[in-house]
């Protein structure tokens, strides 16, 4: 989380994608920020239960294998 904190204004990074281990947008030091996130995963087809949770098992990346 520290490292996404750090990234420049205007990064390519898609920071929105990081979430907790619970699947859940976390609080930003900047007030409002984690409505901003929801909504940047929810436009990318990003579902959240009733608790405000991702489905991790679903959405959780895993690298590729290599050949």
């Amino acid at each position: 989380g520290y490292a996404l904190h750090r990234l420049d204004e205007g990064s390519r990074v898609p920071w929105q994608r990081v979430v907790n281990h619970r699947g859940e947008v976390s609080g930003r030091a900047v007030a409002g920020m984690e409505l901003v996130q929801r909504a940047l995963l929810e436009a990318e087809g990003v579902d959240f239960d009733e608790r405000g949770r991702i489905d991790l098992a679903r959405r959780q990346w895993r690298p590729r294998k290599s050949r």
